[in-house]
């Protein structure tokens, strides 16, 4: 588990997130979290194949493939997808400094093959209030 110290690290040293799950619903996570990292000054872009076209005054992408280089790469999917999405996060021809697990979301196997390549991995937390509490 990392350290308050390592997410505040995490949260003030990097400045654009890819989500994973990104939804259009204001009343879900996969859209409020986002939009309040954007409203706070991070590029965000969402990757959901019912999405594509614009998402939170942004691109909205079908699939991590098709992703540029970002800084964190939010997770809000089940945890029977974690494994394979940790494999299409180690195609992709650059990696990203962070993989973060959204709130409730776990798997010990696929943040050990994350964390094998140099990709830092963050479970079971949201990045919305814990930069609130951490970073203000």
């Amino acid at each position: 588990m990392p350290t308050d110290a390592d997410l505040r690290r995490i949260l003030t040293e990097n400045r654009s997130v890819a989500v994973l799950g990104a939804k259009d619903s204001p009343h879900e996570a996969a859209f409020y979290v986002p939009a309040y990292l954007r409203q706070r000054g991070w590029r965000v872009v969402g990757v959901n194949p019912k999405l594509r076209g614009e998402w939170l005054g942004a691109p909205a992408l079908g699939t991590l493939a098709e992703l540029e280089p970002v800084d964190v790469i939010e997770i809000f999917r089940r945890p029977e997808f974690l494994l394979g999405h940790a494999q299409e996060i180690l195609a992709l021809p650059w990696r990203p400094r962070v993989a973060w697990f959204q709130l409730g979301i776990r798997d010990d196997a696929a943040a050990a093959r994350l964390q094998a390549a140099g990709i830092e991995v963050v479970q079971d937390r949201c990045m919305m209030p814990e930069h609130r509490r951490l970073v203000g």
